[in-house]
Formats: structure tokens, sequence, C-alpha cells
């Protein structure tokens, strides 16, 4: 793992040589593409030089132990090794961690789709309840959310509604939501107490960058239509509401939030290529689950990954076997122990892959 961390810290230094080389400053793209590899290294070099030193502080310290005669100077190192060795201790594992590969999407903004699954109404009552929980929970985080597109039902809750939620990590917190989220409760409607199970699917993607995934004008089919719903004067007057279908996949992506359709189909291009960029990470995935499963982030949609029991108040993730019993507050959107819960097993999971 040492000498790992060595070629880490020469490329950093390699690096820092060649953003300053004049070729390199007059070359945006390279010089773009060294910063980016720069800053990532940052982080786990400065950790590795802060272990390096407090590591010979520990040797010097012990030496001067051994050689020392003087009461006050032999106290004063008695209580400084133990420091420094606990010190030591916390840096390595702390460097273990920074040595799991990084998620080139972790930085990222995110689309969230949440659609009502089995239990009719109920289910479209339980997807807004989720809504809720993850928007609430980008509120607590300091982020930004935006709607995209939404069905609702009469009932109230969600058929379906796609959001966006930009904030810095916000991908690296909500990768692991997607899934199957199960709900155990008595509806409102249900007159004999009887307990009723509901699903709704969650799928968070990463916002893809136009650099990443190039789609050909000549591949897309767009249509524009009148928009439903809520939403003053053009509604159904002016064709603002955008459809566009990528015909090579089939995918269809419709958006009509906005009263402009140029920024509907804006928006539903920004879906469009997260849902294009998320199919290739899918297949990527399960090209590397044919040689492992991991226990999160296994990318099958179909997993039923969470239940919420209402009579219970409890919640319990099914991948990681965590039951906890606030119920209430995750739905208020205090998801922190959840979310670093997974985190930790996935870390987990990666330490035992990279041999750290």
């Amino acid at each position: 793992m040492l000498d790992r961390l060595a070629e880490i810290k020469k490329r950093h230094e390699e690096l820092e040589r060649l953003m300053s080389d004049p070729e390199v400053i007059n070359d945006p793209n390279k010089l773009k593409e060294y910063s980016k590899e720069h800053a990532s290294l940052e982080e786990i070099v400065k950790t590795y030089q802060n272990y390096q030193e407090t590591k010979q502080e520990l040797e010097e310290a012990k030496e001067m132990l051994n050689e020392n005669q003087e009461d006050d100077m032999e106290d004063f190192l008695k209580d400084e090794i133990p420091r420094l060795e606990k010190e030591v201790e916390k840096l390595y594992e702390s460097l273990k961690l920074q040595l799991v590969p990084k998620d080139p999407n972790d930085d990222k903004n995110v689309f969230v789709e949440i659609r009502a699954g089995a239990g009719g109404d109920e289910a479209a009552l339980f997807a807004g309840d989720l809504y809720r929980m993850y928007t609430r929970f980008a509120e607590r985080m300091g982020w930004k959310t935006e709607i995209i597109e939404t069905h609702d039902k009469d009932a109230g809750g969600f058929k379906e509604v796609i959001f966006m939620i930009k904030g810095k990590g916000a991908y690296s917190k909500l990768k692991f939501e997607s899934g199957v989220h199960r709900v155990q409760r008595v509806p409102s409607t249900e007159s004999s107490g009887r307990i009723h199970t509901s699903t709704a699917t969650v799928a968070v993607l990463p916002e893809a960058e136009d650099v990443e995934i190039e789609i050909s004008q000549n591949e897309l089919r767009i249509d524009t239509f009148c928009a439903t719903g809520p939403g003053g004067q053009s509604v159904n007057t002016t064709q603002s509401a955008v459809r566009i279908t990528h015909e090579p996949t089939g995918i269809v992506v419709s958006c009509q939030d906005e009263k402009s359709q140029h920024k509907n189909r804006d928006k539903a291009m920004r879906v469009l290529r997260a849902r294009l960029y998320d199919k290739y990470l899918e297949e990527q995935q399960q090209e590397e689950a044919e040689e492992r499963k991991s226990q999160v982030g296994s990318g099958d949609r179909s997993e039923r990954i969470r239940t919420y029991n209402f009579p219970q108040g409890r919640i319990t993730d099914h991948r990681i076997n965590l039951t906890v019993h606030k119920l209430e507050y995750v739905l208020d959107g205090e998801l922190d122990e959840l979310v670093e819960s997974l985190i930790t097993t996935y870390q987990a999971e990666k330490l035992k892959e990279v041999g750290a």
C-alpha cells in the first residue's frame, strides 16, 4: 500500500511540473485534464505527507525516550508517544479509504425518477412521500431541487415525478437509493385497519456532460404537444410540451413543466443525456457483476432494497440488514444514518478488492 502511495505522490509532483509547462498552458484541453487529475490526488497526497511526518515524529520520540535521562522529558515522551501512535493509526486508516477508487460521478448533480409501483392510489401516495423525503434531505444538505416532470394522481401523490438535485456530492450520497422501495401501512381509505403493501421505484441518474454523451440530431424524433394540468393560460393552448424519442435505444423523455417550449426541450435533453449515460453505466455494471456481485451498488433496478413499516415505525435496508426505528425522521429527510451505512459497506467491499 505504501508503494502505491509513493507512486501517487510522484504522479502528483509530475502533474505540477506539467501544469507549469508553457506547451500545456497553451493547450486548454490538456491543462484542464491535468488540473482535474491533480485536484483528484490533492487530498490523498496531503494525508500521505501528514502520515509520513507524524510517523517520523513518532520514531524520533521513541529514540529520545531511549536516550533521555531527565525525568520531566521522560514523562512528556511517555504521554506523547501513545498520542502519536494513535494519530499514525488514524492516518493509515484514512489512507486506506482514500485508496478506494473514486467514482468519477460522485460530485455530480443527479436526476431522481420516482414511479408508483404496485398498490394503486397508495403506491402514488408513497411515491409522494419519497419525493418529499429526498427534497427534504437535499434541503438539509444545502442542495437545490428542480422539478422536471410530474404526473399527479387525483387521490394525491404521484404516478411519476422526475426532479433534479443540484449540489456537490449529490450522486455520492444518493447513488445507492436506486431500486424498489416497499411500504407497509394502513391506507386512510381502509376501514378495517388492514395493512397494505405497496411499492415505488427510484432511479438516481448522474447528470451527464455534453462531452460524455454524444447525441446525433439524426437519432432523435421530437414531438410537441399541448401541456396538461396546472400551468395557467398557456395550458392546452400552445404546444409548449416536448417529447423526445432516442430512436436507437427507444428511450422516450417528455417535459411540460415549463411554459416555454425551448426550456422544456432543454430539460428533456438533459434527462435524455442522463438516461443514456446511466444505460451505459448499467451495462458496464452488469459486465462487472459477472465477475463479482457487490452487496450494494449492483445497479439492479428491480431489486427490493428497503421496507418502510409504519405500524412498527421502522425502516429496514435489506442489502446491509440495517433496521432503524426512526421512520418519521427518515421520511422528513434525516437519511444520514442509512446513507452513511451504505457508503461504509461499499467502501469496505472496495477495500477488500484493492487489497488495502
